[in-house]
């Protein structure tokens, strides 16, 4: 799921060595490698950190423009005898930097495998853009609209795009689901904008597309940080009933299409609604949510290489903190055995704790991720319960080469699920050569998401487009 792969930027300066006020806009670019094809490759992305001062310190957020992600907080700014750091809790991410007598700073910024250099200036930065060929360019040969609409229970307006094949008509529809992490309504990542692309193949296509920002995040109001699967789900409800709303719109024929994490949440909401006419489950998960997690582990450790020992070691920790949040409801005892767990593990797998991150440091970004209301939901999560429940049609579509979530083991429990709940209508398809967004790739790997020029699969979208339209039958 992208929240545990999405490459969020991190750096920040300041230069208070000096007396002077670090409160203000730093920028820096990322140069992140991307293996393609054998040959590395390098794209650009931007990153500006905003910090303010505080009576104890500083706080900070950080935006990634080359993603559309705004506002994401810093976790720790600390800024002492000219030696900048950061962290950012739930994505594992460090950063470390020294102010130069020129004002900017020098520093590395560190996440998972990736160690990289990033200089900070105060002055605004620009990139190359990546070539992108499928990415539309207006004028679309449809009708396209800003529209916003609200989750009434939670108090959160969303906002988003609606699609539209004629400005006039009555047209069947579907709602666009992104996956885990912080997602604008393109589903932004790494110089892409999947459900731009998947929503400008449908709409040419004759079917009307509702697609929007998650709650918190660019133009939608609400808080992501303490939302759960389940919350996002009633604000995908609330897109359903604001397109049941237009007239523009067949009621009777509005489905769902998720990916990864909407892949979950496209069931959820069905099995729970009968105003759903079909969905689609992109890379969407089956088994139980901590199984799905040790298994993404085991597959982008052995990707990148890990040996067998110490991928089995590395799961075996994984299961005990597992197991730790899912048993545990009281959040002070939670992470107390979680950190337990975690001071253990470290003691006898001292390889468990990558990069310099000090252990003080790397437990304490690894509890409040697994603490997090999100988490905790999540890794309780079986996707079955759902979908033994679902009567209406269901695509579910994974890449051969996802090592997010794997092919076969969920699209075997989601067929297995479905069967249980007698639903005879479903598609369970595994598609060569695709990764986790549905691009073809190499090895399935995020350090190839960047380099590849295609963003969404012709094939897959052409997959999409001919069983839907055999459940709408226009």
């Amino acid at each position: 799921m992208k929240r545990f792969t999405v490459i969020i930027i991190v750096a920040l300066a300041s230069l208070n060595a000096w007396g002077q006020d670090i409160s203000g806009a730093w920028n820096g670019i990322l140069n992140l490698p991307s293996a393609v094809n054998g040959k590395i490759q390098s794209i650009q992305l931007r990153v500006v950190f905003h910090i303010q001062k505080t009576a104890t310190g500083y706080t900070a957020t950080m935006d990634s423009p080359d993603q559309g992600a705004k506002d994401i907080p810093v976790t720790s700014v600390s800024f002492e005898n000219k030696v900048l750091k950061l962290s950012i809790a739930n994505a594992g991410i460090e950063y470390e930097g020294v102010l130069n007598a020129d004002g900017n700073i020098t520093g590395t910024f560190r996440q998972m495998q990736i160690s990289l250099e990033v200089n900070l200036t105060r002055e605004k930065l620009e990139t190359e853009k990546p070539r992108r060929p499928q990415e539309p360019s207006k004028p679309y040969p449809y009708y396209e609209e800003e529209v916003s609409f609200e989750n009434r229970d939670d108090g959160v307006t969303l906002a988003g795009t609606l699609t539209l094949p004629e400005k006039e008509g009555r047209f069947p529809a579907v709602v666009l689901i992104s996956g885990s992490g912080a997602q604008n309504r393109d589903e932004e990542i790494m110089g892409h904008k999947p459900f731009l692309v998947l929503s400008d193949y449908l709409t040419r296509n004759g079917i009307a597309v509702l697609r929007f920002d998650d709650r918190g995040i660019a133009a939608s109001t609400g808080n992501f940080q303490t939302a759960t699967s389940y919350d996002f789900s009633k604000d995908v409800e609330a897109g359903v009933k604001y397109l049941q709303s237009r007239k523009e719109i067949n009621s009777s024929k509005i489905g769902l299409i998720g990916h990864s994490e909407g892949g979950i949440i496209a069931p959820m909401l069905a099995a729970r609604s009968k105003n759903i006419a079909f969905i689609v489950m992109l890379a969407g998960g089956g088994v139980r949510m901590d199984s799905l997690l040790v298994l993404q582990v085991e597959a982008i450790s052995g990707a990148f290489g890990v040996n067998k020992t110490e991928i089995q070691i590395n799961s075996g920790i994984s299961k005990k903190i597992y197991d730790i949040v899912i048993r545990t409801d009281d959040t002070a005892q939670l992470r107390k055995d979680a950190e337990t767990c975690l001071r253990q593990a470290i003691a006898q797998h001292p390889l468990f704790k990558s990069g310099s991150i000090s252990e003080d440091a790397f437990i304490h970004s690894e509890i409040m991720k697994i603490s997090s209301p999100w988490f905790r939901y999540f890794i309780r999560y079986n996707p079955a319960v759902a979908l033994e429940k679902l009567k209406c049609p269901v695509l579910a579509l994974n890449g051969e080469k996802d090592v997010q979530v794997t092919p076969k083991e969920n699209l075997e429990a989601i067929a297995k699920a479905l069967e249980k709940g007698k639903n005879k209508r479903f598609t369970t398809k595994e598609l060569p050569g695709l990764n986790h967004l549905f691009q073809e790739c190499t090895t399935g790997l995020h350090t190839e998401y960047a380099g590849i020029e295609q963003t969404f699969s012709p094939v897959a979208l052409d997959i999409i487009l001919k069983w839907i339209k055999e459940q709408i039958m226009i």
